[in-house]
């Protein structure tokens, strides 16, 4: 990986930068907030280790600068000086992860496999074959019909509920037309976009905006809205677009908490059954409880997981959002440069 140490102690800088070489990653070395902004203006890393104090900007008003201008950049701080609790406020605001200072080399190399691992998570393209078992998947869940729009041709087979729609991102407001159409007929539905980079050609990015939010508005309260979108030839401020429109409102929380390996570890436990704080911190292979429980809460907080007593399980909400992640990482895991956005369906209320 190429990673860059932003720490004003020169000394522990070059040891970090120097432990990093040794297993086989590009390092470079920052001494400030600005110097490491300088960086990233001239090239791209991986993954950032800022200090959390430095003089005069330190490793939070790094992080905020990072989050407003490379929101895909992972930031992982390095506690020392600082408390547990910073930290953690630090993760609160967008840190990916933490270590300590002095760091553990057994620490870094985890905390950088999870970071390969969520890379690997947002490296899903959603190719038709691959639509179609996301699609087969949200119709399980949600127990509604999907439409997908894709480019064509059309599957040969297409599974029970489900309509395919050729969408190569040349007439947008034809699939609007295609979507209100559908919700005439199924008003609890769900619609599957393949491809939102093609809405890209030759429109201005307010003009995608625009229109991926009428869609959203249309399935307001009436079901899922997924949306594949590859960024490979797309600026920062484009896919970034994508996101917020996909995953705006209540949507972005959940979106939010399932945006850390460690959180979808947790889920993938709990669909065996329900576990203990100590059962799924081994599961997660984390040894801080402090980071366990910043993570457990913001689970609960999303309503994707509940305490009862000593144990924890699934809600309605988490067991279709985890289902929805197994179907995305056996279909659609591995392609580089992708990603997919999505609004985990909820179950249908059972009838009394």
């Amino acid at each position: 990986m190429r990673i860059l140490v932003v720490d004003d102690d020169s000394v522990f800088r070059e040891e970090f930068a120097s432990f990093l070489l040794d297993d086989g990653h590009v390092a470079a070395t920052a001494a400030s907030a600005v110097k490491a902004v300088d960086a990233l203006e001239q090239g791209e890393f991986d993954v950032v280790f800022t200090d959390l104090k430095m003089p005069r900007e330190s490793g939070l008003d790094l992080l905020r600068t990072i989050r407003a201008r490379w929101p895909r950049q992972f930031v992982v701080v390095v506690t020392g000086y600082a408390s547990v609790t910073t930290a953690v406020e630090a993760m609160k605001l967008g840190a990916f992860d933490y270590v300590g200072k002095p760091f553990r080399t057994d620490q870094v190399r985890k905390v950088l496999e999870l970071v390969g691992e969520q890379r690997k998570y947002d490296g899903h393209g959603l190719d038709v074959g691959d639509a179609v078992a996301l699609a087969k998947e949200i119709a399980a869940h949600g127990a509604m019909p999907v439409l997908l729009a894709a480019p064509p041709p059309a599957p040969k087979v297409l599974p029970k509920g489900i309509e395919f729609v050729p969408f190569d991102g040349r007439d947008p407001a034809r699939l609007s037309a295609e979507v209100t159409s559908f919700l005439e007929t199924h008003p609890r539905a769900g619609v599957v976009l393949a491809h939102a980079e093609s809405l890209f050609q030759d429109r201005r990015t307010e003009d995608v905006v625009s229109w991926l939010t009428s869609v959203r508005e249309l399935l307001r309260d009436r079901g899922v809205l997924a949306v594949g979108l590859d960024p490979a030839g797309l600026t920062d401020t484009q896919a970034k677009a994508v996101t917020e429109v996909v995953a705006a409102a209540a949507v972005h929380g959940t979106l939010e908490a399932l945006a850390n390996p460690i959180r979808r570890r947790v889920l993938r436990r709990l669909t065996e059954g329900p576990s203990t704080f100590s059962t799924l911190m081994r599961a997660a292979d984390l040894d801080d409880s402090p980071k366990m429980s910043f993570h457990m809460h913001r689970l609960v907080e999303e309503g994707l997981i509940a305490r009862t007593g000593e144990e924890y399980r699934l809600t309605d909400q988490g067991r279709a959002a985890a289902g929805v992640i197994r179907q995305m990482e056996t279909s659609v895991g591995g392609r580089a440069g992708s990603t997919l956005l999505f609004r985990p369906p909820k179950r249908p209320a059972p009838h009394r």
